[in-house]
């Protein structure tokens, strides 16, 4: 026999152990090589993701048939199963991102909602290490995200008193170098939950409803029988570059109403998992052909304050994925950088453009004279996409310079549409732009951006499916127009 922290093991019970510690080690390793993989492109990544996936599943099952030994004999903590399960929601979650996929995010909340269930992090304040206390902050932090982006807003308020609670016995038990950083993501998430309710759907008893604004088939307007399909949409980024506006996980407002407008409500089937007797994995994306190209959602990039190198590089990676018949959306939310107004012989550089980040590339913006000489080069300019137009292209800009885009040409005669913003708004709605623009409301949902323009705060249930009826009439009606017009 041989001892593990001071237990007499048999052959057996060590042989278990052993084989638990090797699986441990593999799925860290694992795990902690998935911040090296390229973050753009969509093949590189899915045999290191699958085999990531594979060494989980065989973890979590491994401790859920032999949990006595390894309480007994090991010393395996809840907070340790706990740890395992984040990390496999963190897994979903991740997939999620790479492939656009919604129903991963329901995955992913199984698993983080069994954490909570379970309390499996309960006892981490009284092991007396700081780190676990963190860990269990990030694991609250990822949920919130997660239920955000499912609309799960009661949990979330939930989840954020829980937050607030677990910050202040972090903070008073260690008083830790972090304290303002947690105290700054509780104020975001906070800021952020309350720009995003701005209108307030009632009930019959005067409770608030949680809308959703994803496609689904009712809100899809459906195409004529005989009418063809030329393009599919395939590749969308969706860019946040606004200096002051509210963002929780690098994930601003216009960003977040955005990205739910581009993709399909998911299927919520997967709930009964977070009632079975420990939270297994679903089934894994590799399973049962998953590997193929098919995807109900076109894949998407989200760009928090990119330089534009890495808005280039992105670009470049979803222009090369881009299959034949397949059309690119980027969609762009950023600060106007104003051009030499002076000189306006070349529209594609000189009207200037939007801000792309600057500071992670340490470089200062041109001042004085050198500022008339040389154009901003942390700007992107209309003439820094045209090289994209030799693939359909989508392009939205919401930037108070929006009009430096209003002379693109179609130098390749591909398909081409450009959905600008106004520059201005009026003067009563200027302090609402750090909620989020307008322009984007509009197109996330045109209603309640209607509401908001008339200060309208509380809207009826009854009154609200009224007016949304004659919205989507409006829409299914422009939308036959459009199709009509292709075939003349």
């Amino acid at each position: 026999t041989e001892t593990v922290e001071g237990q007499n093991l048999d052959e057996n019970e060590k042989k278990i152990v052993n084989e638990f510690c090797h699986h441990l080690e593999k799925s860290k390793q694992l795990f902690n090589g998935l911040r090296d993989l390229p973050q753009y492109g969509h093949k590189q990544w899915q045999s290191y993701f699958g085999r990531t996936f594979d060494v989980y599943t065989k973890l979590w099952k491994f401790q859920q048939q032999h949990r006595a030994i390894l309480d007994a004999k090991y010393g395996l903590k809840r907070w340790q199963i706990g740890e395992i399960a984040s990390k496999i929601g963190q897994l979903y979650y991740h997939y999620y991102l790479r492939t656009s996929e919604t129903n991963y995010l329901n995955e992913s909340f199984s698993f983080y909602s069994a954490i909570r269930m379970r309390a499996y992090y309960s006892k981490a304040s009284k092991e007396e290490r700081p780190d676990l206390m963190v860990k269990k902050l990030r694991y609250y932090a990822r949920f919130i995200v997660v239920c955000l982006l499912l609309k799960k807003m009661k949990l979330v308020r939930d989840l954020v008193r829980e937050l607030a609670k677990q910050i202040d016995d972090y903070t008073g038990t260690y008083e830790p170098e972090d304290q303002m950083e947690w105290n700054l993501v509780l104020g975001e998430i906070k800021a952020f939950i309350e720009a995003d309710g701005i209108i307030n759907v009632m009930d019959v008893d005067s409770s608030s409803i949680v809308l959703s604004h994803r496609l689904t088939p009712l809100n899809t307007p459906p195409l004529e029988k005989g009418t063809p399909v030329y393009l599919t949409l395939q590749e969308v980024l969706i860019v946040g570059n606004c200096h002051e506006q509210v963002k929780f996980s690098e994930l601003t407002l216009d960003m977040f109403r955005m990205l739910q407008s581009l993709e399909r409500e998911p299927q919520d089937d997967l709930s009964n998992q977070i009632y079975d007797t420990s939270p297994a994995p679903g089934r894994t994306p590799f399973e049962n052909g998953e590997r193929s190209n098919k995807r109900d959602n076109p894949h998407k990039y989200l760009l928090y304050k990119p330089t534009y190198g890495q808005l280039n590089t992105f670009l470049a990676s979803a222009f090369k994925e881009l299959p034949p018949n397949g059309a690119m959306v980027l969609y762009i939310s950023a600060d106007g950088c104003l051009g030499n107004q002076k000189h306006t012989d070349d529209a594609a550089y000189d009207l200037g453009g939007v801000i792309t980040n600057s500071r992670r590339e340490g470089e200062e913006p041109a001042k004085g004279k050198k500022a008339e000489l040389y154009k901003e080069m942390h700007c992107l300019h209309p003439g820094d996409l045209y090289p994209y137009t030799r693939k359909p292209l989508f392009l939205i800009i919401d930037s108070s310079n929006s009009s430096a885009f209003q002379n693109f040409p179609t130098i390749f005669g591909q398909p081409l549409v450009c959905l600008l913003s106004p520059e201005q708004v009026p003067v009563t709605m200027q302090d609402q732009q750090v909620k989020g623009s307008l322009f984007t409301l509009f197109l996330h949902s045109p209603l309640m951006a209607l509401c908001c323009v008339c200060n309208i705060g509380d809207v009826p249930i009854s009154l609200w499916d009224k007016s949304q009826t004659q919205v989507d009439k409006f829409v299914a009606e422009a939308s036959r127009l459009f199709s009509r017009a292709r075939k003349l």
